[in-house]
């Protein structure tokens, strides 16, 4: 494939994975910045310190939604390797948008979106992994650490290794994004599912995970 290409779909994937959903629709609904609220992130988990459930929900399903776009569109355009590029490329676009000062969301969302597209059986085993993580140790960010973590290894026993390449790149960028986490994770302080967050001002990352 031409580079041209390749450069068309990445840079197609940064930019539509850039939309920070969270923040535009937090502000639509006339509740201000959600950067300045909770831990400052503009994921769903974040949102829904908000109160708003359903505002939460929507930001959740576009951030997976606009990798699993960016990764279908270009791969039907351009190819496999270009819809490859194209959703990595709006992983990092989300985790780094240019909008907002390369600080965005951690990219639990965003990643889920993209293997569904682009594998879907690495999609379903990321999301049997969280959420059986979730409801043995209610740990959001343990759920989303282990899960980004079968994700390669799915990937290459699957004989996808292409695929596998691209889910070993991003789980690195996502356990670097959960550093906080993890070190909380390692202390006992990690908060669980359900624990009761306040909604401001912003704080140094309590727990977010599904951005």
């Amino acid at each position: 494939m031409q580079p041209l290409y390749l450069a068309i779909a990445a840079i197609g994937g940064y930019l539509f994975g850039s939309i920070p959903f969270g923040l535009v629709l937090v502000r639509l609904a006339g509740l201000g910045d959600i950067r300045a609220i909770g831990s400052g992130n503009i994921g769903a988990t974040n949102v829904l310190r908000t109160g708003r459930k359903d505002l939460a929900a929507a930001t959740l399903l576009l951030d997976a939604g606009k990798a699993g776009i960016a990764a279908a569109v270009f791969g039907l355009l351009l190819g496999t390797t270009a819809g490859l590029i194209a959703g990595a490329a709006a992983f990092v676009g989300h985790c780094f948008p240019v909008w907002l000062k390369f600080k965005g969301g951690k990219g639990v969302a965003t990643f889920v979106g993209t293997m569904l597209v682009v594998f879907w059986p690495v999609g379903l085993v990321v999301i049997g992994t969280w959420l059986l993580m979730a409801a043995i140790f209610r740990i959001s960010s343990l759920a989303a650490l282990t899960a980004a973590l079968a994700a390669p290894a799915a990937a290459w026993f699957l004989g996808r290794p292409d695929v596998a390449i691209m889910a070993g790149v991003l789980t690195v960028l996502i356990y670097i994004l959960h550093r906080a986490n993890i070190a909380r994770l390692l202390k006992g302080e990690e908060p669980r599912i359900g624990a009761r967050k306040d909604a401001a001002p912003a704080t140094d990352d309590p727990g977010d995970t599904a951005a």
